[in-house]
């Protein structure tokens, strides 16, 4: 991983099983049965870009359709919005991760406004297209969440890998 400026610290691998984890519970979350709130935002969203921003290699569009797939099963979606939105959530991340990490974590929310926005559109529409209501604008209030909650997600799914493994004095590192 590219050593972001302002970070004094090198980051340990990642467990695959914390990864797969954290989907796991990010996409629990979303089945939560919390009624049809539209400025609900959506925390598998945030936890795809989360590890596709970190862990390209390892989380990538595959992995963001098989779950999009699952959230349209699980609603009851127009099968294939859940999936494209989140298939081009991903691609867009893992577009831009480099130039992301470039940037402190602040910067990175402002970064990622624009991306959970498009996903949020593109769902939008797809919904319209298929004939349903438009759910207001409390939709717009879902990105803007998700952006929101970018830095606190990315203390929480960072600080397994910043622990030391084997601290000493003599061990800077």
């Amino acid at each position: 991983m590219i050593m972001p400026r302002g970070s004094d610290q090198l980051l340990l691998p990642v467990n695959p099983f914390f990864i797969a984890l954290t989907l796991a519970l990010a996409c629990a979350f979303n089945m939560l049965p919390l009624g049809r709130q539209p400025g609900l935002p959506d925390l598998l969203a945030v936890a795809l870009v989360f590890w596709n921003v970190h862990q390209p290699r390892r989380v990538g569009v595959g992995v963001a359709f098989v779950f999009g797939l699952l959230m349209d099963v699980h609603q009851g979606a127009l099968l294939g919005q859940h999936a494209l939105a989140y298939t081009l959530l991903s691609f867009v991340a893992i577009t831009i991760h480099r130039r992301l990490l470039w940037f402190g974590i602040a910067e990175q929310a402002l970064q990622v406004f624009p991306v959970f926005l498009a996903a949020h559109v593109v769902s939008l529409v797809v919904r319209l297209l298929a004939g349903d209501m438009f759910p207001g604008w409390w939709l717009l209030l879902a990105p803007l969440l998700e952006a929101l909650l970018w830095p606190l997600v990315t203390l929480l799914l960072l600080a397994p890998q910043r622990r030391a493994p084997d601290p000493d004095q003599n061990r800077p590192l």
